[in-house]
């Protein structure tokens, strides 16, 4: 049962791990983005019609394809929120949080819409969810340790990945290290040279391309290629929020903060009374 129940908080915590990174680097450039719930409803709509848009065109003889391009344009769609976002809070000068809750109650009205246009339709996504689970299917022939470390989809490893170069590149890399005196001193860094706005543009747009890739690892492979409820991504969007400041804002952290917090979501599911 513990393996169980450890193979599945690592397969939902991938959800948390994509928001959360995202987030901490977003908010390591200064901002607090509260419309993460949002962009990860957009970005995981927009995923699914491209899945649906290229299973009609394409079909199902290029697996690579059906997962590689939905998360390209998963993360663009996220970016795109991002991109919305830095230029009312940057540019406009806009409140953050109060724009961070309208991104969120924008995002989840616009994901509706555009996931209703294919409602009706997607079993055809529900059929390319095996493409992206169970990656290593010899893993099942190891036992425990190929149940536990091997037996997860793409996703996972992706998160992890993702997580740990976002930990290198924000403390031992030049970029991270101007990225971290802009959220700290904005003041500061543009005396010494830094260009501000750049860095904020930047890091908020990638860090909702991550967030938003969480969205499409809840409906791939967490609910199998299906979505019912519009609103049960706004659940994972703010857990993503509290994980950040659970992991102190450390990508590397919330590798661990996230299984935690996927085992604590599933824990009714294993509680007998």
């Amino acid at each position: 049962m513990f393996v169980s129940f450890l193979v599945g908080a690592i397969r939902i915590g991938a959800i948390f791990l994509f928001g959360s990174t995202g987030e901490i680097i977003t908010e390591k450039s200064g901002h607090l983005n509260l419309g993460v719930p949002g962009v990860m409803s957009v970005g995981t709509a927009v995923g699914c019609l491209s899945e649906y848009y290229l299973i009609k065109s394409i079909g199902t003889s290029v697996p690579f394809l059906l997962v590689l391009v939905p998360l390209i344009v998963t993360f663009l769609a996220g970016a795109a929120m991002g991109a919305l976002y830095s230029f009312l809070t940057v540019t406009l000068r806009a409140n953050q949080n109060v724009t961070g809750l309208a991104m969120t109650t924008f995002g989840v009205g616009l994901a509706g819409h555009l996931i209703n246009l294919i409602k009706a339709k997607m079993a055809v996504i529900a059929r390319a969810s095996k493409y992206y689970t169970n990656l290593f299917p010899v893993g099942d022939k190891l036992g425990w340790f190929g149940e536990i470390f091997l037996s997860h989809g793409i996703f996972v490893y992706l998160a992890i990945i993702v997580a740990i170069a976002a930990q290198l590149i924000l403390n031992r890399t030049r970029i991270g290290l101007h990225l971290r005196a802009v959220g700290e001193n904005s003041a500061t860094a543009d005396a010494a040279g830094i260009n501000v706005s750049r860095y904020k543009y930047w890091a908020t747009c990638i860090g909702c391309g991550i967030s938003a890739l969480g969205g499409l690892c809840a409906i791939m492979d967490y609910m199998g290629g299906n979505w019912d409820d519009v609103h049960f991504l706004e659940g994972f969007g703010w857990l993503s929020i509290a994980l950040v400041i659970f992991t102190l804002w450390r990508p590397a952290l919330a590798i661990l903060g996230s299984i935690i917090f996927g085992g604590l979501y599933i824990a009714s599911n294993f509680v007998t009374v």
